[in-house]
């Protein structure tokens, strides 16, 4: 009997959506004679309560625990699965898509349920940072700024990429403070002045960003890490352009490495503990210092079959 799938659904996108997603799982699997269970999550808060609970059940019934959402959702529910030991799926729904896409998981919800019912088990490598997993970046200074900044402005003005890149816009030419922080690395301590510290665990984001050479770095098994000098709010524009049109390893003054581990102290960190960090696209406080490193091979990932093109799903779908 195949293993039962213990599917979790982000119900951010609004009630019809939600619905639409939730009957397209429902039909397919049914049709596919595949047992499931589906738990759709109406509050943000209630998220990662369902998801450990969800956990326990697919380690109780051998199965597998499937995340459905963008890549916050799927962070999430990631770190139970990680923590649990129990296989993992994806149903990505989320805007950008990055774990999805690097895994050759499909965008559209049929096609991703389809693949996930003849799926292989891989395991992939995931980054932490003070014990907390990110699948695809985690950064701290101005990029977590950011981030609050476009919620903010997506609340009032909707979710479209053009809000996005304007509330990018309005945040990189406001107030900031840079970061002042030493990095052990590899035995070694360095300053670093800067107004973000990002730290990437996925080989598509970087290539777009144009650092294929260090996005091949991720792929055996280290993290990326890129941290610009200050450079004033016109020269923080040209590098939001560079990273647009895919040329950011040309810009100048730009530190780029690799690694295994990491770890970070801000400089003058008095009468306050905790530093801001957007992991996966979700900010939150962490305890100082932080501590970032690999977790090779730990999350067991399913992944669609080889040679799983559009014939085969087209084949799939009328078998079904």
């Amino acid at each position: 009997m195949p293993a039962p799938l213990f599917i979790i659904l982000n119900a951010g996108s609004g009630h019809a959506e939600t619905e639409l997603q939730r009957t397209t799982i429902e039909d397919l699997l049914t049709a596919a004679g595949r047992p499931f269970e589906l738990a759709v999550v109406d509050q943000a808060g209630e998220l990662g309560d369902i998801a450990r609970h969800m956990a326990a059940r697919a380690c109780q019934s051998a199965g597998v625990l499937v995340a459905a959402g963008g890549d916050g959702t799927i962070n999430t529910v990631a770190r139970q699965a990680v923590e649990s030991g129990c296989q993992f799926g994806v149903l990505p729904q989320g805007t950008f898509n990055y774990f999805g896409r690097t895994h050759s998981i499909p965008e559209d919800l049929g096609e991703a349920v389809r693949a996930l019912l003849t799926a292989r088990v891989e395991p992939v490598q995931v980054g932490l940072v003070n014990e907390r997993v990110f699948l695809v970046n985690a950064s701290i200074g101005l990029y977590p700024t950011l981030l609050e900044e476009r919620e903010i402005d997506k609340k009032q003005y909707g979710r479209s990429r053009l809000v996005a890149m304007l509330s990018a816009l309005k945040t990189v030419l406001g107030s900031y403070r840079h970061l002042h922080i030493n990095v052990e690395l590899d035995g070694k301590t360095r300053t670093l002045r800067t107004p973000t510290l990002f730290v990437g665990n996925n080989r598509l984001q970087m290539e777009q960003v144009g650092f294929a050479p260090l996005a091949e770095r991720i792929d055996d098994g280290k993290l990326a890490a890129l941290a610009p000098q200050p450079v004033g709010k016109f020269g923080m524009l040209a590098l939001l352009a560079r990273g647009a049109l895919g040329r950011l390893s040309e810009a100048p003054n730009l530190h780029a490495f690799g690694l295994t581990r990491m770890t970070v102290r801000q400089r003058g960190l008095v009468g306050r503990r905790r530093m801001k960090v957007a992991i996966d696209g979700e900010v939150t406080q962490l305890d100082a210092p932080l501590v970032f490193r690999v977790l090779e091979g730990q999350l067991l990932l399913l992944k669609p079959a080889p040679g799983m093109g559009q014939a085969g799903r087209e084949d799939m779908a009328l078998a079904s």
